[in-house]
């Protein structure tokens, strides 16, 4: 009779903590992760503790506030400018067709401009609470301040379109003349997996892509035309002035190259942070099983392994571009964002990096995210570090055969290996000692 009590326990409190994601209690808001009561540390903030010190400073400029110095400060280069005309963030009123907002970003930021707005927006990946944002008042002080906001951005940032996470959001969809989204004529969440017919609709677009079609740089006149509207003159636009004043802008372009990488990366840190919020909890659930069930400390249950493991391939998944819309055309922007994106990518001895692009049938010449390099992959709790290690390392030498990977020739699978292997440090031993794929 004792031992079933003590089964019966076991399995109701089971239950309890397994079933715990689906309520408010195992969100993001609460313990393991307390979002908003935990201190960032991330690009924005260590900006802000030198702005505090003196040892930095931000400019301010007639035209453009604080812009340019922020970007200057992150080191977020001006080609990477994209042009959203949607009415879809925090300053819409001043967002249409003839005033877009003007999007910047690198591997750890995201800055949002207006024209004449009263704040820059800004997302930075931090690496233990994901997505975390920020408003800077854009008139001259002598302490400018970065202020954290959390309501109202997560609102919109934290749900299935994120994963559930505070994470990023790209969405095409069917805008008016005003700028006012049509959401009765559909819209999509985009990445790289969107086919790009199904792209940029609401954004602006510079750059050729031969005879594939998307629905970027175009207006509707009735959400009942969505799909009858013609957009042959959206379709391979280098030149923007004639839809509105580019002499407003840092530069003229809404460069395609910028849009495609924006999208991949945007999937990739989502996943980042899907897989460190799942991996505390689950450490955390179980540990309070552990304590009630009066297990030994550090016990390892299934249930934990098994949602470390289905975040990491997920998170595996993003990095090696996974179900990737194929490219029919040669791709080509507007800017010089696709030399400096891959200017800036770490070499092997052969000269390869996975920041090579290849923007004929796909992306990246390499397809494995440059995201591995990055703070937020290099700060995942152990736990999932070593899964997803071991399975890149399964995926690229063949172990796992599974068809989602099958994108991936003979010849990827070993150049990625090797460039990994010549260009990232702190890998496990046996990517370093294990044969070449």
């Amino acid at each position: 009779m004792t031992k079933r009590i003590e089964f019966r326990y076991a399995i109701s409190a089971i239950l309890i903590v397994v079933s715990a994601p689906a309520g408010a209690a195992d969100g993001f808001a609460t313990a393991p992760i307390n979002y908003r009561d935990s201190v960032p540390e991330n690009c924005i903030s260590r900006l802000q503790s030198g702005l505090d010190s003196g040892a930095k400073k931000l400019t301010y400029d007639a035209d453009y506030g604080y812009l340019k110095s922020v970007l200057t400060s992150l080191s977020v280069p001006v080609e990477s400018q994209m042009l959203v005309f949607s009415k879809t963030s925090l300053q819409r009123r001043r967002i249409s067709p003839r005033t877009p907002r003007a999007l910047y970003f690198n591997d750890d930021v995201y800055i949002g401009y207006c024209q004449a707005g009263e704040v820059l927006e800004v997302s930075a990946v931090d690496p233990e609470l994901g997505t975390v944002f920020y408003t800077l008042e854009q008139k001259q002080s002598d302490a400018p301040q970065f202020e954290r906001r959390i309501d109202k951005c997560v609102i919109c940032h934290s749900s299935s379109r994120t994963g559930g996470v505070p994470g990023h959001v790209v969405r095409s969809l069917f805008v008016d003349a005003k700028g006012q989204p049509q959401f009765s004529a559909g819209s999509r969440n985009v990445d790289h997996r969107t086919p790009i017919k199904d792209r940029w609709g609401g954004w602006y677009v510079t750059g050729t892509h031969g005879s594939q079609t998307h629905v970027g740089n175009l207006t509707i006149s009735t959400n009942r035309l969505a799909e009858r509207s013609d957009n042959s003159q959206g379709h391979n636009i280098e030149d923007l002035s004639d839809r509105f004043r580019v002499d407003k802008y840092l530069t003229p372009h809404s460069d395609i190259v910028a849009l495609m990488v924006m999208e991949h990366q945007t999937l990739v840190h989502n996943r980042l942070t899907n897989a460190e919020f799942t991996t505390r909890k689950a450490l955390y659930h179980e540990q309070t099983l552990n304590d009630s069930l009066g297990n030994d400390p550090g016990t390892r249950l299934e249930s934990t392994t098994q949602r470390i493991h289905s975040a990491g391939d997920r998170l595996v998944e993003a990095l090696l571009l996974v179900d990737e819309a194929a490219l029919s055309g040669r791709i080509r922007g507007t800017s010089e964002y696709a030399n400096q994106f891959a200017e800036s990518g770490r070499r092997d001895a052969m000269g390869r990096s996975l920041r090579d692009l290849e923007l004929n049938t796909r992306l990246f010449q390499y397809p494995c995210s440059y995201l591995i390099y990055s703070e937020a992959f290099d700060s995942l709790p152990g736990e999932m570090r070593t899964y997803v290690w071991q399975q890149l390392w399964d995926v690229l030498t063949g172990e796992e055969t599974t068809e989602k990977f099958a994108h991936l020739s003979s010849a990827d699978r070993a150049a990625i290996v090797e460039i990994i292997r010549g260009t990232k440090n702190g890998l496990p031993e046996y990517w370093t000692t294990g044969p070449t794929p």
